[in-house]
């Protein structure tokens, strides 16, 4: 295997842009619903969010079906 240089790494994270492109960028980001702070992606919170809320829906729905007197 050789060795890369440098010169020959991946460049993909470093900037593509023209400065002045670069500056209207930084400007629309810093604007509007973009300059707002948020609270990091929970996935596991959103997963528990979605098994209480089904398991709360099946649990109505057996409720539904003995009230009505299908069971």
């Amino acid at each position: 295997m050789t060795e890369e240089t440098p010169d020959k790494q991946d460049r993909s994270h470093q900037n593509r842009l023209y400065p002045e492109d670069q500056a209207r960028v930084d400007e629309f980001v810093k604007r509007g619903i973009n300059s707002v702070e948020r609270k990091p992606f929970r996935p596991l919170r959103l997963l528990l969010l979605l098994i209480a809320i089904v398991t709360g829906l099946s649990l109505f729905s057996q409720f539904l079906a003995r009230w009505a007197g299908v069971y």
